[in-house]
């Protein structure tokens, strides 16, 4: 199965079309000051106060992929208090303030102010990033990846889940690796595991003495599988399902490859290694994983696909300073992280 550049069409079509492409993102807004404006943007919480002398106002925080603006109506609270709910998409009209040291959206006086968009009225992508990457090659790399495992019984399995299942191949693209941390965009899921998988490649030329080269490429292709069952992509952004919230993408992704070990011979060893790889790759209980990496090919796993995790953080913090146009030698502190980073090398 070849996708080649015909994936990302296929996936942009899925959604609206761009309109209002020229409105600015909230991230935007703080160079508008004292401007008035209309945005786009997801309404994440919403709550009808009164001031001191009584009169009602709704507050209300909005959001896009850029991030969050606090947005107060002192003139259609209750109207629009009634009309909107929190997870819908608005098209807000006001004036840019700042208020308590963060910029505010008040809104106009007008009954129009804030009106609920549908569907095909906005660009999804003011909610959710695509990948930079060129989707139809990682996805080659990927098969290359598979094709190259000399294991019958292996190859077979990922041919089976990563060629021959388009539905599953079609969820495993567009899937994010995770909805803020890292990779938190379509394509992600493909990105992180085609670079995972790279890197166990090039590791397992170091230690071709000692761990099962066919084995590490599977797992390492395998690890994250939960993930497609675990997030869906709607025109709102990303979202959790009942699945992932109520299993998790670790035992998901053992659901899917017991699935798929039912159409050919695997043995039990084989599928035992394959389980534990994806039961462990978080490396610690603490850290969600049900047990700790005891195989050589899971330890590794572990302690690559974290490292790509990471380095994925690193670089979106980068390229979000870098956006900004900013000159400061190091950013704010990442509670993922948990330090600041030094900005300094991003030439």
């Amino acid at each position: 199965m070849k996708l080649g550049d015909k994936i990302p069409k296929d996936l942009f079509n899925e959604f609206g079309v761009n309109a209002f492409s020229n409105l600015p993102f909230i991230q935007q807004l703080n160079q508008k000051l004292n401007e008035n404006v209309e945005i786009i943007a997801k309404v994440s919480s919403k709550k009808l106060q009164e001031a001191k002398d009584q009169k009602k106002f709704l507050l209300m925080t909005l959001t896009d992929k850029t991030g969050s603006i606090r947005a107060v109506d002192w003139y259609n609270a209750d109207k629009n208090f009634a009309k909107v709910n929190e997870g819908d998409v608005v098209l807000a009209k006001g004036r840019i303030v700042y208020f308590e040291d963060h910029a505010q959206l008040n809104l106009d006086r007008e009954p129009d102010s804030l009106r609920c968009l549908s569907d095909s009225e906005y660009d999804f992508q003011r909610f959710v990033d695509v990948t930079s990457q060129d989707v139809g090659k990682m996805y080659e790399k990927l098969t290359i990846f598979v094709k190259e495992i000399r294991d019958d019984d292996l190859r077979r399995l990922l041919l089976n889940l990563f060629v021959e299942d388009e539905q599953f191949v079609k969820e495993f693209i567009r899937a994010p690796a995770g909805v803020n941390v890292h990779h938190a965009y379509i394509g992600g899921l493909l990105e992180h595991t085609v670079d995972v998988a790279s890197s166990c490649k090039k590791i397992s030329t170091v230690y071709e003495q000692f761990l099962n080269r066919d084995i590490l490429i599977a797992g390492a292709i395998l690890h994250d599988v939960g993930k497609v069952k675990e997030y869906r992509v709607t025109q709102k952004g990303f979202e959790v399902t009942d699945e992932g919230e109520l299993i998790g993408h670790i035992v998901l992704g053992t659901q899917i490859l017991r699935e798929h070990t039912v159409k050919i011979s695997l043995s039990k060893n084989k599928l035992m290694q394959l389980e534990h790889i994806i039961l462990s790759h978080h490396g610690e209980l603490e850290w969600g994983s049900p047990v700790v990496p005891k195989t050589a090919e899971a330890f590794v796993i572990h302690m690559l696909e974290n490292m790509d995790a990471k380095l994925a953080r690193f670089r979106t913090i980068g390229e979000r300073e870098r956006k900004n146009g900013t000159e400061k030698l190091w950013s704010e502190y990442d509670k993922h992280l948990q330090r600041r980073l030094w900005l300094g090398g991003m030439e």
